[in-house]
């Protein structure tokens, strides 16, 4: 009878210890002392991570609080925009400046370029916009930001949207202008659209082609898209961002460069921190404090924002003098691609679902990594590929989320968290 009221008092305290733990403040990853094994845990209270699209307002990227803090598990995975724009813009700048003595087609002193824009309402694609815009002069204020609207056409540099810029190389002064940019929006309302970014380099080619001397794209799925249909065969440098495959191995035709955001890093911190959570260990393990299979990543590839609950990786040029170093986008990194044993970390089922199947970057690059994550950290992801243009598309096939440990969510919009964490507050 002792020994039945000391293992009951024990019981009793262990309880007391794990209510007291699990109350804790949302301003920065901490422990989580509870063991997912033991009981069942609501799917309000499940793991959680948003990746790729950061809950955010899409009119003025005000970041969505309510979605980030959803639960004491629930974190966003992305990269430094504004430093991967930052990349970009000066990427293209430093090619004007070192072919300024041929890149001009129609010598009239104009460095014409053209702007695919990916999606006016992403966080990501307006940053990339005003770093473009910011690197090459052309920027204008608005509302104490770059303006990141589409112009339409601007050939004889008259709209508001965006201003000439002027570079002065050798004695000479030379005007930079964007001719043209718009969203790459199909007809069904899918962004981020290669073949409309195909179109439009034809329209704008068969209208003012011979002004066109730097094709700048969001992505590289657009700008693969142009360069194919049009820009290779003149031999215009085109610029595009994501590090795709086809994209690093076409600068060796002409591709002028594009933007690693570390997709090799992004996919394992997206379910690093689920598999984290789901173990009940610190959060920082496997990131920036090694686990016990040796994982660990330098402070030099990422970031984490305390208070936006947020992990960024950090981004890397890729240009003709290292893109032989980037040729395989769906290598897993190295400092990370030591097994779990199954023992210490049991095999979890995630949810995970992609915005459109038909993504270039997400598809060719994003999936295939976190298929090769997904194994080294024994977690069972079930992968839901929505059409890009409605949340309902994937928020219908999240029928059952009793039966998933955690979830990781790509919206198609930013400002549609609320699509999702309803589907698990019922």
């Amino acid at each position: 009878m002792k020994l039945l009221k000391k293992a009951l008092a024990v019981s009793m305290a262990s309880a007391m210890v794990f209510a007291v733990a699990g109350c804790g403040s949302n301003d920065k990853p901490t422990d989580n002392p509870s063991d997912p094994g033991t009981a069942e845990v609501a799917n309000k209270d499940k793991p959680l991570v948003w990746f790729n699209r950061q809950p955010s307002s899409s009119a003025t990227g005000e970041l969505d609080m309510n979605a980030l803090n959803f639960n004491k598990d629930t974190y966003y995975v992305g990269f430094d925009a504004n430093q991967g724009a930052e990349l970009q813009g000066t990427m293209v700048m430093d090619y004007i400046e070192k072919n300024i003595n041929t890149i001009d087609r129609n010598g009239d002193g104009i460095i014409g370029y053209v702007l695919a824009i990916g999606d006016i309402g992403h966080n990501d694609s307006i940053a990339r916009t005003r770093g473009v815009r910011k690197a090459l002069g052309t920027a204008v204020d608005k509302d104490g930001n770059v303006n990141s609207d589409p112009i339409g056409t601007n050939t004889e540099g008259t709209t508001a949207i965006v201003q000439d810029g002027t570079l002065e190389i050798n004695g000479k002064t030379y005007i930079v202008r964007e001719l043209a940019s718009q969203e790459m929006k199909n007809s069904a309302g899918a962004t981020w659209d290669a073949a409309t970014a195909g179109n439009a380099i034809g329209t704008w080619a068969s209208s003012f082609g011979d002004q066109i001397d730097i094709v700048v794209s969001n992505n590289d799925g657009m700008g693969m898209s142009m360069f194919n249909a049009w820009s290779k065969d003149n031999k215009v440098a085109t610029f595009g961002y994501d590090a795709n495959s086809d994209a690093v191995a076409a600068i060796a035709e002409g591709y002028g460069g594009t933007i690693s955001q570390h997709a090799d890093v992004q996919a394992y911190l997206t379910l690093r921190v689920l598999r984290n959570a789901l173990d009940g260990v610190d959060i920082d393990t496997g990131i920036g404090t090694a686990d016990d299979a040796g994982n660990v990543l330098s402070a030099d590839v990422f970031k984490y924002n305390a208070d936006e609950r947020s992990y960024y990786a950090l981004n890397v040029a890729v240009t003709a003098d290292n893109y032989k170093d980037f040729m395989d986008s769906t290598m897993v990194y190295a400092p990370v691609s030591n097994q779990l044993d199954e023992a210490a970390h049991p095999t979890k089922n995630v949810w995970l679902n992609i915005y459109n199947s038909a993504d270039n970057f997400l598809g060719s690059t994003y999936q295939p990594l976190l298929q090769k994550y997904d194994k080294l950290l024994n977690l069972k992801v079930e992968y839901i590929g929505g059409d890009g243009q409605t949340e309902s598309n994937i928020t219908n096939r999240l029928g059952n989320p009793s039966q998933f440990d955690a979830f990781a969510i790509n919206m198609v919009k930013t400002d549609n968290a609320a699509s999702y964490t309803s589907l698990l507050n019922q």
